[in-house]
């Protein structure tokens, strides 16, 4: 049986996604007036249902209503409120009105818990308006560190310390506060489309993917397009074309859950009559097996290096994101697994290509995710979009789950 009432979650998503920049989608920034609006709103709604709420310095929300045996121990759900640019509905604060409505459900029909229930609503994810990323959840478990935002800035030129402060503020200074969690459950849209294309509603994750993202610069030799001959071309363009058809052919030969992209590409001097002496890109490439991550990239980097030396052209890798994979808890996806068999649920164990406050949680904390389909995996996006009932899906996956850790 299903608890959650449909027309409650979309009137909670409606409200909380109408606290936003005017224009196409939800656009709420770190530290923004809209990002204060909405925290604040958000503390007077928990608090209307009995919930202690507190901010930390940097600005996550706390809501939690306290245990009756053991009030120590802490289980806990939540997601970050902020959003990319014209971003949608869904992606991120499904997780706190999730948790909201989860909880919500179970005070109604259950009373106090017994270990202490809580609801995080974390400052920021996105690395939207500023050039850093997990503010939020780093902060929780004291993994930000001050001179990494001390300088950075908007595209506006304001100074991160400047907005955060602005906004009533301030860095942690003793410490993370927030480290007697014993479980995590974080709720959020798949933004892919696997649980669409397999016709499921719920996604229990068992892990995250691991990432390397890598600069390369190719270096070769501008020159006439109509009068330098095949035979004599530095062609940086096709050299990173050469690299990239047989990266991508390796990568599909290896299958999923590897995952190659290359993203950015600057050729220069970018016109339409001259050979493209220099060539910067990007590549992500993404797997939950750390071993065969780095089996592949250290081949990809080596078959970059021979087409180089085969054409002459000069090569700078820069690998500068090297994330672990990160599993999820075992106890907590079996918890997930069990309630969605007991509530008819219909759902599927899969693994997450996305970074998320969970991998940050992961470490610390046994931690799950609950996935809901993305239609035609759209996120970041005003058509972001999830039905309903796989909303109430999700949300009663997320509750049950909740229901029996705390209770």
């Amino acid at each position: 049986m299903v608890d959650i009432k449909p027309q409650e979650v979309d009137e909670v998503i409606d409200w909380l996604s109408n606290i936003s920049v005017e224009g196409p989608g939800v656009t709420r920034l770190l530290y923004s007036a809209q990002w204060i609006e909405a925290q604040n709103s958000l503390k007077e709604k928990f608090e209307e249902l009995g919930m202690k709420v507190e901010f930390d310095a940097v600005g996550n929300l706390f809501a939690t209503i306290e245990g009756t045996e053991e009030p120590e121990k802490i289980v806990a759900t939540g997601s970050h409120i902020d959003t990319v640019v014209e971003g949608g509905r869904f992606d991120g604060q499904l997780g706190v009105m999730g948790g909201y409505l989860a909880v919500k459900n179970l005070i109604e029909t259950k009373g106090k818990p017994k270990k202490s229930l809580q609801v995080i609503s974390m400052a920021e994810e996105e690395g939207s308006r500023f050039p850093y990323a997990f503010w939020g959840s780093k902060n929780i478990f004291g993994l930000a560190k001050r001179e990494e935002v001390e300088e950075i800035a908007d595209t506006e030129g304001i100074r991160f310390v400047d907005a955060m402060r602005e906004a009533g503020f301030d860095f942690l200074e003793d410490g993370p506060k927030h480290n007697e969690l014993e479980a995590f459950i974080e709720l959020h849209i798949e933004q892919g489309n696997f649980l669409e294309a397999e016709n499921k509603a719920v996604g229990v994750v068992n892990g995250i993917a691991g990432q390397k993202r890598y600069d390369v610069v190719l270096k070769g030799e501008a020159n006439h397009a109509g009068t330098t001959l095949m035979e004599y071309r530095k062609d940086t363009v096709e050299a990173m074309s050469r690299m990239i058809v047989n990266g991508i052919d390796k990568a599909k030969a290896e299958g999923d859950p590897l995952v190659l992209t290359f993203g950015r590409v600057d050729p220069i001097p970018n016109t339409v009559n001259v050979v493209p002496g220099e060539v910067s890109f990007s590549i992500d490439c993404r797997h939950t097996d750390q071993a065969a991550l780095n089996d592949f990239t250290e081949e990809l980097e080596n078959d970059m290096k021979q087409i180089a030396s085969d054409m002459g052209i000069e090569i700078d890798i820069n690998q500068w994101m090297d994330e672990a994979p990160t599993p999820m808890n075992d106890k907590i996806i079996h918890t997930i697994e069990e309630v969605c068999k007991e509530k008819e649920l219909d759902y599927k164990v899969m693994h997450s290509g996305a970074g998320h406050d969970a991998q940050i949680f992961a470490t610390y904390v046994p931690t799950g995710m609950i996935f809901v389909p993305s239609i035609k995996g759209i996120s970041h996006n005003p058509e972001e979009h999830t039905e309903t009932p796989d909303l109430v899906q999700g949300i009663e996956a997320l509750k049950s789950s909740l229901e029996k850790l705390a209770y």
